[in-house]
């Protein structure tokens, strides 16, 4: 037992590893190209890779939520339009805790809409990962940036996404879950990127863009965004079929402390003080939020 333990933790770093490098690939190009752009590319292969799985592998499900399966692509969608924005605006281990936050946000919305129980450590939990949120955008009571909120927003749609996926897992097999947000993600940043070629607005810059051609040198980052990504949702799998949600969900924290370090490397500044006290105590909560699932 305390084997499998050890190799689900092992797999969860790893993975959370290859997120922060997600995310420092997904930087670098934010350079050269729109967030929108970078969100496109993200998913577009993993459409193949998913597509090749089920080519060998056929799908083997009752099917029957159609529209929750929708719902899930569009809100993983969202959420990662608004994580990407945030990559290319702000440090990268600053837009990852934001992301984090769907830990908190998932645990309201599987104790609302699936009657999931919180207990005291559970509430304890939300309670502080929502300071950390005033913390880490730094709020004085007056206006947040647009980073703040997006930030906020994307953490919540990565929370509807994950709920839903609780529910959608009886009836689907987990490719055809991926793959319908994959592909959302794929054609949604098609339409924004057509929509963007003919209107402009700075206020939303974060979802309207317009494509531009790759140079030599980014598609090794696009090549990488895809390897590193679609590794990253492999190894974490792995991580949860061998230790229990609670360990994984803890572990999979670490993958702000390596997106600090990735962003200090690639030229970030070091988080102020508010912010490193808004990061660990979003991560606190999320040990909290973790561990009443043992």
């Amino acid at each position: 037992m305390e084997e499998q333990i050890n190799k689900g933790i092992k797999y969860m770093l790893f993975a959370s590893f290859l997120f922060a490098l997600m995310g420092a690939v997904a930087k670098e190009l934010s350079d050269s190209m729109s967030s929108v752009e970078v969100v496109f590319f993200r998913n577009v292969f993993g459409v193949f890779f998913i597509l090749i799985s089920i080519y060998n592998s056929p799908l083997k499900q009752i099917g029957g939520k159609f529209w929750l399966l929708v719902f899930r692509g569009v809100a993983g969608f969202v959420a990662l339009l608004f994580f990407f924005y945030n990559i290319s605006e702000i440090s990268l281990g600053e837009a990852m805790t934001f992301s984090k936050t769907s830990t908190i946000f998932t645990a309201i919305f599987a104790y609302i809409f699936l009657k999931e129980k919180l207990g005291f450590k559970g509430w304890l939990g939300v309670f502080v990962g929502f300071i950390g949120i005033v913390f880490i955008t730094e709020f004085d009571g007056s206006n947040l940036e647009k980073t703040d909120y997006l930030g906020i927003l994307s953490g919540v749609g990565a929370a509807l996404a994950y709920t839903s996926v609780r529910e959608l897992r009886t009836y689907y097999d987990s490719r055809a879950i991926v793959l319908s947000f994959m592909t959302i993600g794929t054609i949604g940043p098609m339409i924004l990127l057509i929509i963007g070629s003919f209107y402009s607005n700075p206020h939303l810059d974060f979802m309207l863009g317009t494509f531009t051609m790759p140079k030599n040198e980014d598609w090794i980052f696009i090549i990488l965004l895809g390897i590193f990504a679609t590794l990253a949702q492999i190894y974490m799998t792995k991580a949860y079929s061998f230790a229990k949600a609670g360990i994984i969900g803890t572990i999979s924290y670490s993958n702000i402390v390596f997106s600090i370090i990735l962003g200090l490397i690639l030229g970030d500044s070091f988080p102020s003080f508010l912010i490193v006290l808004g990061i660990l105590l979003i991560i606190f909560s999320g040990f909290l939020v973790s561990s009443k699932k043992e």
